[in-house]
């Protein structure tokens, strides 16, 4: 299944959460998500309202006033013990990296550095979580996206008025090529915390594509406006045509200067980035000189942030770009349990059928962890499960 984001009254991350909960996506799956970061207690509140006579859910975020200042690093420590799926949590940290880096680069200091204010808030963090969770729940194998209306005029900000769009929010954009326009109403149409939310998950920004549609989710944000439906259509349908996922772009160089040691925060901060895939290929270079090959792959709307992040956390001072044909087959993401510890599953199918299913070792490892078990026995336990409950060849819905 794929998705496609209506973005012409903006988003913001309450317009996100409506319309994942409008399209299907359990509001309690989130919530769930949301309490595993253990901050303060916050709550998912469910309503329905319209906008300009169209139904629609909104998403409030109840939160109690906090006091605690909460930096880059405090987020990034709490995501990164709390028990989520990681797909989950790789989403939210790279939502959290990309609004820290936006606001550094606007303040010209550095993300460790940033004052969060209200992007560390706690409305923030249940956006971001619950919002990538929602996404993981519905199995996207590709959720594109239109142009973004980012709005026009004065806001009031904690140091002054400012401009809108905001300049944390033409950073995030533009790190992904997104394209935006003013829109048809005088106001912030496009949050920091939405615009962060759509460069983390938007695999391909373009008009509507070829679709079944299977169903249409509408969200809600709080304004109610003369100029526009303040909503987020999320189209939610079945792809039509090839099973060519579209053009992909391959980045190589090669590297016979670097410290070894440092592959691993490379690889990792690429994937982190939006690559799909991170690899390296020894070579011997000229004068027989042991070297590697590092190649990036990823979306063209990713291309930007992984190149930055190779210039930065490399020796290299030029890329080789090789535009390249991919096929992928459809995805889907479902759980198991061992011994109630929850792991995520991948599915992939060809024509409807389940050819491949591969377990998340993070949970893995993370499970084998607390149940104090090998990781090779739960990983065996996790997989034998996942081929009971979704047997190959199988073209019925996974069992919950």
């Amino acid at each position: 299944m794929i998705g496609w984001l209506d973005l012409t009254a903006g988003a913001s991350g309450d317009m996100l959460l409506g319309a994942l909960v409008d399209a299907g996506a359990a509001v309690a799956v989130m919530q769930e998500a949301v309490d595993a970061i253990g901050v303060e207690p916050v709550h998912l509140s469910v309503s329905s309202t319209t906008r300009h006579g169209l139904a629609a859910t909104k998403v409030d975020v109840k939160a109690p006033r906090s006091t605690v200042t909460r930096t880059w690093a405090n987020i990034r420590a709490q995501l990164e013990s709390a028990p989520l799926a990681e797909p989950i949590r790789r989403s939210a940290l790279d939502a959290f990296s990309r609004l820290a880096g936006a606001e550094a680069d606007v303040h010209r200091t550095t993300p460790e550095q940033v004052h969060f204010h209200e992007v560390g808030g706690l409305d923030a963090i249940a956006d971001v979580v619950g919002v990538c969770a929602g996404l993981h729940a519905l199995g996207l194998t590709e959720l594109s996206a239109g142009p973004v209306s980012l709005g026009s005029g004065m806001s009031r900000g904690e140091h002054g008025f400012i401009p809108i769009p905001g300049p944390a929010v033409l950073q995030l954009l533009s790190d992904v090529a997104a394209p935006v326009w003013s829109g048809p109403a005088p106001y912030e149409m496009c949050t920091p915390t939405g615009a962060a939310l759509l460069a983390t998950t938007v695999t391909r920004w373009q008009e509507m594509p070829q679709m079944r549609v299977r169903t249409v989710g509408h969200g809600a944000g709080s304004r109610d406006v003369d100029e526009v439906a303040n909503i987020v259509r999320l189209v939610l349908g079945e792809p039509v045509g090839q099973p060519d996922s579209g053009t992909a772009v391959l980045l190589e160089s090669n590297l016979d200067d670097m410290d070894p040691r440092l592959w691993p925060d490379v690889l990792a901060a690429l994937l982190t980035a939006g690559a799909s895939d991170a690899w390296l290929t020894p070579i011997l270079m000229k004068k027989g000189r042991p070297a590697y090959t590092l190649h990036a792959l990823c979306a063209p709307t990713a291309e930007a942030a992984v190149r930055k992040q190779i210039f930065a956390r490399t020796s290299t001072i030029g890329l080789r770009r090789i535009p390249v044909g991919k096929y992928a087959l459809d995805r889907e993401q479902a759980s198991v349990r061992v011994q109630g510890e929850q792991i995520g599953v991948k599915l992939a199918r060809d024509d409807g059928r389940v050819v491949n299913v591969s377990v998340e070792y993070e949970d893995v490892a993370r499970a084998a962890q607390r149940l104090d078990l090998p990781v090779k026995e739960v990983l065996r336990a996790a997989t034998a499960q996942a081929h009971r409950l979704f047997a190959l060849g199988s073209a019925d819905p996974p069992q919950r």
